[in-house]
């Protein structure tokens, strides 16, 4: 009896026609989708599977946001053993008929998923994960005057979200608010069990029981193929605010350590750092940078920088010679000839001071090569370009 009922809702495929007691109705759904392809499944998998290259190529976006979100199913681990799913994913993708005809099989075997261990353990991994870290983006301390600490009430809310997150992975959906009731009736649990890593541990277990035993049905009909543009949008939404939990984590209960083994929080030194005086000519320069491309244009700009960046050593030689920029060469032979001998290894009697003096002779070798190269070239284009001008009678 209950092998009929399922038949009855015999999930339906690329807008054929399928019969439900006997009745005939048309489904509106995708057309075939593209094929993908196996094998550059397998190279994005190798080469970018820890990102969940694969799984986006095969429009798995939950099952590639968990391994952006756990390097990889928990750095790596769940990489690795996928290895041998890629074929079923794939079919999965393209809607090939010999997954569909075994799917058909597991929906009149089973009237709802049956348990899987490994979903399972996703399920209050990843649930456990959401939540520790919306736990540990919480100030811990008083911010601007204000206490955060009532925010620890939507802990479960994550819990619930990243149970729910892995539920709905594949061929597998349930709905969102069976898990959420779970872990706001279970996070209680708090005020008996002072460990707060015990009390996210429960919620998740809660939360993935309730899902799986409630929640948990069959994707009967192909999943939407959505554009990409919306596939981007939501997919780098998601992972703004993964990140972004992240960031607060590290901005509000980070620390650093100073020269004195002291431990200063991330966004006390980060509030020095914008008041520090480096910070402070990093930020005229760039001003005044901007003051000047307004008026010279930001050709001009650019060559000012392009120069002061000093990419040929020129100034930084005239400086090792201790010559101005406007010295001839006979001036740089001078310079170069009374530092040479001055500061020969040679002439160095004390040991301890010879390994300086050795390096700052091949420092003078070094300045007054780039000199006289850079002094030569332009001798050959001033002389290029008078030789150039018409002969006027």
């Amino acid at each position: 009896m209950a092998k009929d009922k399922i038949k009855d809702h015999t999930p339906v495929m690329n807008g054929k026609l399928h019969q439900t007691n006997g009745k005939s109705h048309k489904f509106e759904a995708n057309s075939m989708p593209p094929q993908k392809s196996l094998i550059t499944a397998y190279v994005l998998w190798l080469f970018g599977g820890i990102f969940g290259l694969h799984h986006i190529y095969l429009h798995r976006d939950r099952h590639a946001f968990i391994w952006w979100c756990t390097l990889g199913g928990y750095f790596g681990v769940g990489w690795i053993f996928e290895v041998f799913n890629i074929p079923s994913y794939v079919r999965d993708c393209n809607e090939d008929p010999k997954f569909i005809e075994e799917f058909v099989k597991k929906l009149q075997h089973y009237r709802k998923p049956p348990y899987s261990g490994k979903r399972f353990l996703g399920e209050v991994m990843i649930g456990y994960l959401f939540g520790q870290l919306y736990q540990m983006a919480i100030p811990e301390t008083l911010f601007m005057g204000i206490d955060f600490s009532f925010l620890h009430w939507l802990i479960p809310v994550f819990v619930a979200l990243g149970v729910w997150t892995v539920g709905n992975i594949g061929r597998e959906k349930g709905v969102l608010w069976h898990c959420l009731l779970a872990a706001f009736a279970s996070y209680p649990v708090r005020y008996f069990i002072y460990d707060e890593t015990y009390t996210l541990l429960i919620t998740a277990l809660a939360s993935g029981l309730i899902f799986d035993h409630f929640s948990k049905e069959w994707l009967r009909t192909p999943p939407k193929r959505r554009g990409k543009l919306e596939r981007t949008i939501k997919f780098t939404g998601a992972l703004c605010i993964y990140f972004s939990l992240w960031g607060c984590f590290l901005y509000f209960n980070g620390t650093i350590s100073d020269e004195d083994g002291n431990e200063v929080p991330i966004h006390e030194a980060f509030q020095n750092f914008l008041a520090s005086a480096w910070w402070t000519d990093i930020a005229q320069a760039l001003q005044d940078t901007y003051n000047y491309a307004q008026h010279h244009g930001w050709y001009e700009t650019w060559k000012e920088i392009f120069e002061s960046m000093d990419v040929d050593g020129e100034r930084n030689s005239y400086k090792v010679l201790g010559v101005s920029a406007t010295a001839s060469q006979s001036e740089i032979t001078a310079a170069y000839r009374r530092l040479s001998k001055e500061y020969h290894p040679d002439k160095v009697k004390d040991e301890t001071q010879k390994a300086a003096a050795n390096q700052r002779f091949i420092e003078i070798q070094q300045a007054y090569s780039v000199l006289s190269k850079i002094k030569s070239s332009r001798r050959r284009k001033n002389t290029k370009s008078v030789d150039d001008e018409p002969i006027v009678l």
